[in-house]
C-alpha cells in the first residue's frame, strides 16, 4: 500500500471514481457501443493528459482498472502504474482482478506488492459470476487479510451480456458478514437499486459508496443523496467524478446545484454541510489508505 502527504491544498478533495484507457477496445464487447450511450456527445477518449489537465480542482484521483474475461476488456494494470509513476503525487490507482480467472490469486499477490495501487476493483456483473462465488470468496479473504479496499462496479458496462443480477448490491451483504473488516466501496451508490446500498450503509459499518454516475443523472441525484441525509449515512459516501464522462469541476458543480430540484416546491432541501461533506471529507483515510509497500511489481 502506498502512504499519502498532505497536499498543499488547503482543502483535500478526493476524486474516488475515475477511469482512463488507451482505446475504447480495451472495455471489451460492445464498448464503443456503451459509450456512445454514456458519454451523449462526448469524445470517446479517456487519454490520461485529459484527466491531469483536469485535475486543478481536486487534490487527488484514485483511477479504476477494468478486466474482464467475460467480456473480452482488459485495461492493463501496468498501464496503470506506468501513470502513477509519471503522477505520483496526483494519482493513486485502483487494480483490477477478475475472480473467474485461474490465475487470480497469483494476480492479486502482485497487486498487493505494488505501491501504486490502493485497493482493487471487480465487476460482478460485467465478469459474469455470483458476488458470493466461491473464486471470488478467496479474492475478498485476501483483500481482508491485506487491508485492500474492494471496489464494487456495479453495471457501469451495459452490453447485453452485463449479468443484472449479479449486480444486485443486497448481494454483497453475504460479502459483509463474511468478512467483517473487508473495506466495501459501492459504485455510484448501486444505481439503480440506491435503496439497497443505503440499507446496506446503515446495516453494514465498512460499507462505503461513492456518488459518481448519479451527478450526470439530475433528478435521481438529488433524490438518491436526499435519502441518505434522511438515513444519516452522507459521511459514509465519496466524491467521484465519473472522468471521462464528467470532469471533476462538472461534478462538483452538479453537487452543489442538486438543491435546484426543491425551488419553487415543498421538497425538502439537503443542506448544503452535507453536501460538503462528501467532497471535503479525508476519502483516503476513511478507506484507510496510509500503509506503505516495501516492493513494486507490474502483474
Amino acid at each position: 500500500m502506498i502512504e499519502y502527504t498532505e497536499p498543499r491544498y488547503k482543502v483535500m478533495i478526493i476524486d474516488c471514481h475515475t477511469r482512463i484507457w488507451a482505446s475504447p477496445a480495451q472495455l471489451g464487447t460492445r464498448a464503443a457501443d456503451w459509450l456512445l450511450r454514456n458519454g451523449g456527445n462526448k469524445s470517446l477518449s479517456a487519454d490520461p493528459g485529459e484527466l491531469i489537465a483536469a485535475s486543478d480542482t481536486v487534490s487527488k484521483f484514485l483511477v479504476w482498472g477494468f478486466r474482464s474475461k467475460y467480456l473480452q476488456g482488459d485495461v492493463p494494470n501496468a498501464f496503470l502504474i506506468d501513470f502513477v509513476k509519471r503522477h505520483p503525487d496526483k494519482v493513486l490507482a485502483v487494480a483490477a482482478v477478475d475472480p473467474t480467472e485461474s490465475d487470480a490469486t497469483e494476480r492479486l499477490s502482485n497487486i498487493a506488492d505494488c505501491e501504486e495501487f490502493i485497493g482493487i476493483t471487480i465487476s460482478p456483473a460485467a465478469q459474469g459470476f455470483h458476488p458470493a462465488d466461491t473464486r471470488a470468496m478467496k479474492i475478498y479473504q485476501f483483500c481482508a487479510d491485506h487491508n485492500l479496499p474492494v471496489f464494487i462496479e456495479i453495471v457501469s458496462d451495459l452490453t447485453p451480456k452485463t449479468v443484472m443480477e449479479f449486480a444486485r448490491p443486497v448481494l454483497l451483504d453475504e460479502i459483509a458478514r463474511t468478512f467483517p473488516t473487508l473495506k466495501i466501496i459501492i459504485a455510484s451508490m448501486g444505481y439503480p437499486w440506491i435503496d439497497e446500498t443505503i440499507v446496506l450503509l446503515e446495516k453494514q459499518p465498512m460499507v462505503l459508496a461513492d456518488i459518481a454516475a448519479l451527478l450526470r443523472k439530475g433528478w435521481v441525484a438529488y433524490e438518491a443523496l436526499l435519502k441518505a441525509y434522511q438515513a444519516g449515512v452522507t459521511n459514509k459516501l465519496l466524491f467521484g467524478s465519473d472522468f471521462p464522462f464528467s470532469t471533476p469541476a462538472e461534478a462538483i458543480e452538479r453537487l452543489y446545484r442538486l438543491n435546484e430540484f426543491t425551488r419553487g416546491t415543498s421538497l425538502p432541501v439537503i443542506p448544503r454541510e452535507a453536501l460538503r461533506s462528501i467532497l471535503e471529507q479525508d476519502a483516503l483515510r476513511r478507506l484507510g489508505i496510509h500503509r506503505v509497500s516495501n516492493n513494486s511489481h507490474s502483474d
